[in-house]
Formats: C-alpha cells, structure tokens, sequence
C-alpha cells in the first residue's frame, strides 16, 4: 500500500498569487474555539494552515476565536495549545485572542452604525427567526430596522454600558432581508451576554458574533489567506462585506476545503461530550476517541497524522475517508521506528525441565531488526517460561505452526524446546507445560536436522514483568454511525477496549519512558501510556494491530 502526498488546490492559489504579486508574503492563521478539545479534524486544518506557510516561508497565526464566554474555558484554550505543539508546529509571534480585539471591533461596529449599515434590533429570538424568512422565501425587515443614526448609536452604547437585559436587544447589520443568502439576511453583530469571559472578566457584557469578529481579525492580524472549512462557503459574502464597509488595514481572502470525515468515527464536538459525560469513554483524552490527546494517549505519532493529512489531500470537496489510511500510516511509522519487545498475554507456564532450576541466562536480541543504531536489549532466560495459551495445542493439523505435544517450535531469539507432556487442572485445562531444549540451537537449527514448525514470543517467568495491557480498537462497528437517522450511541463498538492485567513482559520494557513505542511481537503496536505507566506498575495501551482486520469484515 503506497501512499504519496495529494493535491491541494490552495498551493496553487497561493503560488499564483505570489507569482502575480497579489500577497508579498503568505500569512495564514488557525483560529479554534476554545470551547472543547480538538479532534482529527482539526488536525487537518491545523497541518493545511500551518503547513502552507511553511511550504512559503510565510506566518500562520494561532488566534482563540473566543467570543461565546459561556462555552469557552482555560483547560480548552491550554489543551489547544498543547496538542498544536505536540503536532510539531509553532504559530508566529505571541498567541491571540479574539478578545484582544474587543474595543477594536466594538468602535468598527460604531462605524457601521454611523454609516447607516447596522441598528440596534429589539426582536427576540422566535420573532427573529419569523422575519428571517425560509430558504425559499424572503424575510421581512424588522420594524426597528428604520431607527435613526442618532437612536441606534444611543442604544449600543447603553448595550455596552448593561442596561438590557440579555436578548432584549442585539445589534444587527442592514443588509438585505430578501438576500438568497440567508446569512446576508441581517445578521447579528452583537448580543448581551451577562457572563464573565475567561480573559476579560467583567469588562464587557455584549459580545461580537464568529461572524462580525472573524474577518476583521484577520484583517487586524494582515492575513491573506483565510482557509476554513467549507460550511463556511455560504459565510464568504457576509466576511467580504464586512470587509469592504470598513476602514480595516488589511483585506484578507476566505478560501474553503472539505473538512475531514474519518470513517468509523464522530467529530461532532456535541456527540463527543455526551460519550465523556455518559461515561461510555474515560474522558476527552480517552484513547478511542477521535480527539488529538486521545490520538496521543492511544500511541498515534505526530509523523502519521502529519502523513496522513498528506495522503489525503485538501480539496474542495467534502467526502469520507477511510480511517485506515491513518491506520495505515501508523502502522507504517511505527514498524519502522519502534523497538521490538515480547509480551504474552494470555500466559500459559512452560517448565523446561532439562534446564537448571538456578539458571538465568541473559540472551541478546536487536532492538530492531533493520535499525542497527537503536541497539540490542537483554533477555533474561530461565528454566521456566510463559507463552501464549493459543501457542499451544496438545494435538493439531499441520497448519498450526506453533507448539504441539510431540513437535518442536522456536522460542523467539531463543532455543528451539519441544513439547513432551502436560499439567491440567480438575476442569481439564492445561495449565503448564514440560519440554525440554535442543541443545545449540541459539542462532543454529537443530543438529539433527528436524526444524521447528515456527516461532513464538515468550517471557522468563523468573526475569518477566507483569502489566497490565489495554487492547484498543474502533469505537465504533460501522462506518458511519451517526449519518441520516442513526443514533450513534447505538453502534458503540463492545470489543472496542479489552483490558488484560496480567501479561507478562519482558523485563527491559518496564523502564519504558511513557509515551515510549514498542511492537510486541505478533500482537501488534504499543506504547506506554502517558500518565498511568510506571516502572512499578507497567501500563501499555495498544496503538493497533500488526494488520488491519477490519478490511475482512468489511
């Protein structure tokens, strides 16, 4: 499977624009919401934001959009902060807020209602919303649309200085309520909101709507390329007219791409929060959800998202993606950077019984078998060992190629053992087996010239560590749980975590740093998880599996 970076139209728009001297320099910006934490579709604005300027030695600001006090917090604005970061990009100069600007946008706002082009509307909401008008029929102006300069420009002041009420009054743009454009309809500027605000406090009680504030802050900040996803292609006319009715130092342009929908997967911001809040996940960072903290706590790397927002391309067109192209990258990141390590997760005893009791020799095995420079790592080996119960079978047909009573098989950078008996409990359950070695057979096969039918990972039961081990999968069993009709809490995946607490590791593994990447062999891509891992108490989560076993489902 061999993936290269796909298009994006908006290079083009911006080597053009270069070319033609429209934009001496190319400065774009990542403008979230502080209101909740980002997910994989805000990877992918972030890495076409961030990577055009790169890709034209230009800036890219990081401005919080906090202009709805209510829903917005510091844990959100410093999870952002965090996960960009992580994601290997630094903004130009320092972070920015919306609410930097406030005065700024306020005294512009004046502006228009000096000139004519907003009033001081006193409709509530459901009166509102019946003068507004359907997408097949015009709206109906507001009879407060008449106001005189003079009344209107009373009226906001006395909004700014809290003598109403919140929603008794909201300032709003005349524009043109029969405009097919339902966002040209009028559209609100400000409204009253009693709410202290994260950054300024008390300061203000009216706050500026996303679509008042977007564009002058970009013009504030002199950007020239606006990018944002394409729900906002309908929003475009509203930014360019606020544009042109003002005296802002810059005109910025808004360009739109599809945004990322990852199949199996829910990015609504809404959904999220019911699946923390419900408890059906342990938190925002919750390593099956689609959010970047749990991306990163799951053992995603920056490098494969990065790659995968690569793969996919940005167009201007909305469409599913299949997850397993982000699986894919992983997988192919990992394989190629982690160190190898041996867990058993199921452990089954094996006693060599031709081996000393006192015992403990100290194996080598490289690190990684193509990467030299990673180094080798110890493997302690003693008469009694730990495999995997399904390595083992007392009798089977000639496809199983691990361990059965009679036959031979390979322990991993280890002796070749066969099988000669077995310890069963009063159920009948086999719980250990007696093999013995065959002698020189580190490195070598067996003299006798009898190979083993494969090779299995295993763990000294004397040297090994315990873990406990998180098996990670899709959170959800279809593709698109929540399109149309469906309620998405309906196809929660039950096998989408499986928590093993007593697999035994190699010993060197519990020195893990955490967040640090292992494969385990034959079980799949691993990593130490970032808060719960200790050298006491290993916990490893798994990133995924050596190969994708969803594509046979499907």
């Amino acid at each position: 499977m061999e993936h290269s970076p796909a298009s994006n139209f908006l290079e083009t728009v911006i080597a053009e624009d270069l070319a033609s001297g429209k934009v001496s320099e190319v400065v774009t910006r990542f403008p979230p919401e502080p209101n909740g934490y980002l997910h994989i579709g805000h990877a992918k604005a972030i890495s076409v934001n961030f990577g055009l300027a790169e890709r034209f030695g230009g800036r890219c600001n990081l401005r919080f959009d906090d202009t709805n006090p209510e829903k917005e917090s510091q844990e959100f604005i410093d999870s952002i902060l965090e996960d960009v970061r992580w994601l290997g990009y630094d903004w130009a100069g320092e972070v920015r807020f919306a609410s930097t600007y406030f005065q700024q946008l306020y005294d512009w706002a004046v502006v228009l209602v000096e000139q004519g082009d907003a009033y001081v509307c006193d409709l509530n909401a459901e009166q509102a919303r019946e003068y507004r008008g359907t997408l097949t029929e015009p709206g109906r102006n507001s009879p407060f649309r008449e106001r005189s300069v003079e009344e209107n420009l009373d009226l906001l002041a006395r909004m700014k200085a809290g003598e109403f009420a919140e929603g008794e009054k909201v300032l709003r743009a005349r524009i043109d309520m029969a405009s097919p454009n339902m966002n040209m309809r009028d559209p609100i500027l400000y409204r009253i909101r009693k709410v202290a605000h994260h950054q300024t406090g008390t300061d203000w009680v009216i706050y500026p709507t996303y679509d008042f504030a977007h564009g002058q802050e970009d013009a504030i900040e002199g950007v020239t390329h606006s990018v944002c996803t394409l729900e906002f292609e309908d929003h475009r006319p509203l930014y360019d007219w606020f544009i042109s009715h003002l005296p802002v130092p810059a005109t910025p342009r808004q360009f739109e791409f599809g945004r990322l929908n990852p199949s199996y997967t829910i990015t609504s911001k809404r959904k999220l929060k019911q699946l923390v809040d419900d408890g059906t996940v342990n938190g925002w960072d919750d390593p099956r959800m689609p959010t970047v903290s749990g991306m990163r706590r799951r053992g995603f790397t920056p490098a494969a998202i990065r790659k995968f927002c690569d793969m996919i391309g940005t167009t201007r067109s909305d469409g599913v993606v299949d997850v397993a192209m982000l699986e894919f990258a992983i997988r192919e990141d990992l394989n190629d950077n982690a160190p190898r390590g041996m867990c058993v997760l199921n452990p089954l005893k094996v006693v060599l019984t031709d081996y000393p009791a006192d015992q403990l020799e100290q194996l080598v095995a490289p690190s990684h078998p193509s990467r030299p420079e990673l180094g080798e790592r110890q493997l302690p080996f003693s008469r009694e060992l730990f495999i995997d119960e399904d390595d083992f079978r007392e009798e089977a047909n000639k496809k199983f190629k691990r361990l059965v009573l009679g036959k031979r098989v390979r322990l991993r950078n280890a002796y070749v053992i066969e099988a000669d008996s077995v310890v069963k409990d009063e159920q009948g359950r086999v719980v250990e087996v007696h093999a013995h070695t065959i002698p020189d057979t580190i490195g070598n096969d067996p003299a006798d010239g009898i190979k083993p039918k494969g090779v299995i990972q295993w763990v000294s039961a004397t040297a090994g560590r315990q873990a406990t081990v998180r098996l990670y999968d899709r959170l959800f069993n279809d593709p698109a749980p929540d399109k149309g009709d469906k309620n998405f809490m309906e196809h929660i995946n039950p096998e989408s975590l499986r928590e093993v607490i007593g697999a035994w590791i190699e010993p060197s593994l519990a020195a893990a740093l955490p967040e640090q990447h292992f494969q385990f062999e034959r079980e799949g891509y691993f990593v130490a998880d970032r808060f719960d891992h200790t050298g006491e108490a290993p916990v490893f989560n798994r990133t995924i599996g050596l190969r994708d076993s969803w594509s046979d489902q499907a």
